[in-house]
């Protein structure tokens, strides 16, 4: 079964976003807890602790990449229910992320990921990833089977590199 990539390579000032949607079958305020509640970020993304709040720092223990280190981020803004940003600073040069989220109707949520790059040169790689993070994501918060990074990687790189024009 092929998975196709959802994901757009928007180009700015910068150098490009990579911007992914999800719609999720919660009330915002249950969205919120899977991205802000180590309890429920442990179900798709990984268990975290730290200071989540805003100007607090965070060390993440990724569920799906046991072998590699802790990820560490500050907590640029963590405004409920709508708006999270975090910086990485265990890559090489750091990862910049945003989060919002907004009602859907009564019951949905509807999550806007956006991750902040200097250039495209890694987008085939990273975009993939997120893809399947963010499946991940949707998989938690519905009870359904988890999907299979083999389906994402590297079977979608092309559809972020074809982005860049």
């Amino acid at each position: 079964m092929s998975i196709e990539a959802t994901g757009r390579v928007v180009k700015t000032a910068r150098g490009v976003d990579l911007v992914l949607v999800r719609s999720l079958a919660l009330p915002i305020e249950d969205a919120w807890s899977y991205l802000t509640v180590s309890e429920r970020t442990a179900e798709w993304f990984g268990a975290w602790d730290g200071d989540g709040r805003a100007g607090g720092s965070v060390r993440i223990r990724m569920a799906f990449e046991e072998d590699g280190p802790p990820v560490r981020a500050n907590v640029i803004a963590c405004e409920a229910p709508h708006r999270l940003e975090l910086h990485t600073t265990t890559n090489d040069d750091g990862w910049e992320l945003e989060l919002f989220l907004e009602e859907d109707g009564e019951d949905d949520s509807l999550l806007r990921f956006v991750h902040h790059l200097d250039s495209g040169a890694a987008v085939g790689d990273i975009g993939p990833g997120w893809e399947y993070y963010l499946d991940l994501l949707v998989a938690a918060t519905e009870g359904t089977e988890q999907p299979n990074f083999d389906q994402y990687y590297p079977a979608m790189s092309e559809a972020f590199l074809s982005q860049l024009g």
